[in-house]
């Protein structure tokens, strides 16, 4: 549960949780249209079963789009699809690359800072030194 919280944090920082509404909005509309117009689908739950059957490409066969406007939303909604889960993916992972970067030089500016004042150091210091970067290895 909490990492499904953090992602939703990292989605609305990111603003990558309108892209993501913005496509359950054209799932629940596509759905509707092929319900419409699908002569084989009467009910909408059989037309979001067949939407899911397109985006996760797993094309279970059970329900096909025959007509042309089905045919251009399961197209189009394959498309948009496989751009969300590749900007989704995309935005989660640089916000982690960031966070680890952050937190590498957080860990590192005070060694730094020691390791600029090498003269100025007493032997324990230089000795805890040591041990640090031993310890970072």
């Amino acid at each position: 549960m909490k990492k499904i919280r953090v992602l939703g944090i990292i989605l609305k920082r990111t603003k990558a949780d309108r892209i993501l509404s913005g496509f359950l909005i054209f799932l629940f509309a596509a759905a509707l249209i092929i319900q419409i117009v699908e002569p084989d689908i009467n009910r909408y739950v059989d037309a979001l079963w067949y939407c899911y059957a397109v985006i996760s490409t797993a094309g279970f066969g059970d329900v096909v789009a025959v007509t042309f406007i089905g045919k251009v939303c399961s197209v189009l909604l394959t498309i948009y699809s496989m751009f969300v889960l590749a900007i989704v993916t995309g935005v989660v992972v640089n916000f982690y690359s960031q966070v680890v970067e952050m937190h590498s030089k957080e860990a590192l500016t005070p060694l730094m800072d020691q390791l600029e004042h090498l003269p100025e150091l007493s032997k324990e210091e230089l000795e805890a030194i040591s041990q640090k970067i031993k310890k970072l290895r």
